[in-house]
């Protein structure tokens, strides 16, 4: 199993959804979060003077997802994300070792 981080554009979170869910997969934590990267965040007046404002908001998303499953939804997420901006985001994938579904005590893929 691989975890798929997602950092995206507050935007872009119903359409990365829908793409997740063409695909069959419903279980998304979605979390407010604020960064930067090569945009280095943005700069705003304030009574005339520019001010740098630094973090920008973003979503990030946090899937589970089979092996089998993985390079698709990183295709829908990397297409349903892209604006062909600077500031679309990044995906990162890790491995899982273990997933326990507290209710039933169901493991691993049982669990997703």
């Amino acid at each position: 199993m691989d975890m798929i981080e997602a950092v995206i554009q507050p935007s872009k979170l119903d359409s990365v959804k829908t793409a997740l869910a063409k695909l069959g997969i419903l279980g998304v934590t979605a979390i407010e979060v604020k960064g930067y990267g090569r945009q280095a965040g943005h700069t705003e007046r304030y009574r005339g003077a520019k001010m740098d404002v630094g973090f920008v908001p973003k979503i990030m998303l946090q899937i589970c997802v089979k092996p089998a499953d993985k390079e698709q939804a990183i295709h829908a997420i990397t297409e349903s994300a892209r604006t062909g901006e600077v500031g679309d985001g990044k995906i990162f994938v890790c491995p899982v070792s273990k997933v326990v579904r507290i209710r039933t005590g169901d493991v691993d893929e049982a669990a997703l």
